[in-house]
């Protein structure tokens, strides 16, 4: 087992950190609209409904895509159509930098959807297919705080390229990075583990082996440990399943559907919180843009903690149970939304709460597309994924417009009520699901057996 440990090569880290790099880019290709729509306000003749309609559009393209891509990558795997995406994106990002009219602009932004649409479900089902299930979650987690990292980094960018050259050069710039890493992904990455020379056998037969290298002890402590998660597992429902295999049992599935739609409902939260906080920073408390900027960017740095946090919970702590850290976030997120209520005045107090707010709401953000990998065989997990994807990207399409709507006829007290509602239809949705229960011994792969003498490893 030393030896397996010595040569053991860690690739799949190297795939994560690239995962981590393309979702970066694609977040700065959709967050770069932002700071240059009061530049072209004028240029274009952009109404609110117009700024609005390209934040919608954009998530309309993206959820249209979601579930031809997931068939897609089910039936073809995943490299093809994952590079292919990439460079697209970059087209789209760069074509957008060409536009004239509002027209052209709201179909650039369609056709940025389109093309970075297979992008998500590309990276999960690649974390699927390089990580075990005890790091899943943790790897899944950092891969969705990678979005997060744009809106910290797009504005002062952005802002540098606006003095010095031009609101269109920012779209052409931003444009070349994907190409780099198309490049990376094509030569680098594989579909597979034990398809790529840089990815060692033993690294490979640890993936592949859902529990390598685990002594007989461990075995016996996990055993005795089950004693903990009694309630637990009453509550979120644990049971053994049959894993889905077949495109009609998936599309069927009501823990898929529950999954999704719960998804859908935390999505529209998480973009309804990041499109209108500004305004309400300005418009409510009457911040500088200074102050707004600075308080504007902790639910941002709270969702890259939580996304993290919330992978490792999941993986370690809850044994890759992946419900508590979704029902936990569903629960404290209703909490958080009636908190906002109250919100002090005072920056510092304020920056905390959004803090918090967005550490809550991601704690089981990424946990949702992790949960169809522990109901599906590993060639039906992108379509299920692309299910939940799809209604993610559906509330956040139309979330946001609906708070534009209330904000018309009401006040905030009714948007943050509003949230507060889409969560708890979240916590109860996730109240019929049921939490998939993989036991070791069907677990492993027929060519895992276990050594009586130390451990439970791999025989080829």
């Amino acid at each position: 087992m030393k030896e397996d440990a010595k040569n053991k090569s860690g690739f799949r880290w190297v795939v994560l950190s690239l995962i981590f790099v393309v979702y970066m880019i694609a977040g700065a290709d959709r967050a770069n609209i932002g700071v240059v729509v009061p530049f072209i306000r004028d240029e274009f003749k952009l109404t609110n409904t117009d700024i609005g309609a390209m934040s919608s559009l954009f998530y309309i393209g993206y959820a249209m895509i979601q579930i031809p891509s997931g068939a897609f990558y089910s039936k073809f795997g995943i490299r093809k159509l994952f590079n292919l995406s990439i460079l697209l994106t970059s087209l789209a990002t760069f074509l957008i930098g060409m536009t004239n009219t509002a027209l052209q602009l709201k179909a650039a932004r369609v056709v940025l959807g389109l093309a970075e649409g297979p992008l998500n479900i590309g990276c999960v089902s690649m974390i699927n297919r390089w990580f075990p299930p005890q790091e899943k979650g943790l790897a899944t987690g950092i891969f969705m705080s990678s979005v997060k990292f744009a809106p910290a980094v797009v504005p002062p960018v952005c802002a540098f390229i606006i003095m010095t050259l031009g609101w269109r050069d920012i779209f052409y710039i931003f444009a070349i990075p994907g190409v780099f890493v198309t490049a990376l992904f094509f030569f680098f990455v594989k579909d597979n583990p034990e398809d790529s020379k840089y990815c060692s056998p033993s690294e490979a037969d640890y993936i592949r082996c859902n529990e390598t290298s685990i002594d007989v002890s461990s075995v016996k402590t996990r055993n005795s440990e089950k004693k903990s998660f009694v309630w637990t597992d009453k509550i979120i429902r644990r049971k053994s399943i049959k894993p889905l295999e077949t495109t009609r049992e998936v599309a069927t599935s009501w823990n898929v559907w529950g999954c999704a739609i719960g998804y859908c409902c935390l999505v529209g939260i998480a973009y309804a919180i990041m499109t209108w906080v500004p305004t309400y920073l300005v418009v409510v408390k009457k911040y500088s843009i200074m102050k707004m900027g600075f308080v504007a960017a902790a639910p941002w740095i709270g969702a890259i903690l939580g996304n993290i946090i919330g992978g490792w919970l999941s993986d370690k702590v809850f044994d890759r149970r992946r419900k508590p850290v979704m029902m936990v976030t569903s629960a404290s997120t209703i909490l958080m939304m009636y908190t906002l209520l109250y919100a002090p005045n005072e920056p510092f107090l304020l920056s905390a709460l959004l803090l918090t707010a967005g550490i809550f709401l991601s704690l089981g953000y990424s946990t949702f597309l992790v949960y169809p990998m522990g109901i599906t065989t590993k060639p039906m997990s992108s379509f299920a994924i692309s299910i939940v994807n799809m209604c993610g990207s559906l509330g956040g399409a139309f979330a946001p417009f609906v708070v534009g709507v209330i904000l018309d006829s009401f006040n905030w007290d009714v948007v943050f009520l509003f949230l507060a509602v889409c969560s708890l239809v979240t916590l109860l949705v996730l109240l019929t699901i049921i939490e998939p229960k993989a036991d070791l011994e069907k677990v492993v792969e027929p060519v895992c057996s276990i050594n009586t003498n130390t451990v439970l490893s791999c025989g080829k």
